[in-house]
């Protein structure tokens, strides 16, 4: 079994973690997996949902879209925006972010992290949500830096990773000619010390073994040790 990108089933793509790629957001970070790049944003505003007022607690969300041009065609960007599909991802970001996040740590302030895909290639919201951490963590940072909260209200990192059946054998981190034509495919999330945030698999024809799917599971946390590693790496000073 040879995978189209010559990688070995437990190797992740040429992954980079860029920070400090926006002038204006108070954190950012450009995660490049292989072919895939997503910019990730987090933007503070001074402000919470109605459901938070007077509480004391602040609010993670996040939006997700992808460029018109990200993929082989061009996408419309307002049905794109509207699908299913995003309204999906997004959440499943917002949610794996607010995971490690202390609301009570903060005040009653919201933070918007965008994660907006420039090139697709497959996996573009577990880039999202792997470059969305680091986002995050450089907007607590900044507001470190001007005495607005005394430390980074987070309990833990989080990464995000796909696995999949490709031609009969478990890999890591598909790009998108083996998503498209895999037998089943999982996205996995991670905290650092090694919880799970979230699982989501799919058979695409015949079902699949929980021993298939334990061999997914180790394949994502091997990972995501080595995504957390860059992730340290970025936000290092």
């Amino acid at each position: 079994m040879k995978r189209p990108s010559g990688r070995a089933p437990d190797t992740l793509r040429d992954v980079i973690l860029e920070t400090g790629v926006s002038k204006y957001a108070e954190g950012s970070c450009l995660a490049k997996f292989g072919e895939t790049h997503v910019l990730c944003t987090a933007s503070i505003e001074d402000r919470v949902p109605p459901f938070l007022r007077n509480s004391g607690k602040g609010w993670v969300t996040a939006e997700y879209g992808m460029l018109p041009r990200s993929t082989e065609t061009r996408i419309d960007r307002r049905r794109a925006a509207e699908s299913g599909r995003t309204q999906e991802i997004q959440r499943l970001i917002g949610r794996s972010l607010r995971a490690v996040t202390r609301l009570d740590g903060f005040g009653e302030r919201q933070i918007r992290v965008d994660c907006d895909v420039l090139q697709a290639d497959g996996g573009t919201r577990t880039a999202g949500i792997t470059g969305g951490y680091v986002a995050l963590y450089q907007a607590f940072q900044h507001m470190q830096s001007v005495d607005a909260i005394a430390e980074i209200p987070m309990s833990d990192s989080v990464a995000a990773i796909s696995c999949g059946l490709w031609e009969g054998a478990a890999v890591l981190d598909l790009d998108y000619a083996e998503d498209s034509t895999a037998q089943a495919d999982a996205n996995f999330v991670f905290t650092g010390s090694g919880g799970i945030v979230e699982v989501q698999g799919t058979a695409e024809g015949d079902p699949f073994s929980q021993d298939e799917f334990l061999a997914l599971m180790a394949l994502a946390r091997k990972g995501i040790e080595e995504l957390g590693v860059l992730q340290k790496a970025a936000l290092a000073p």
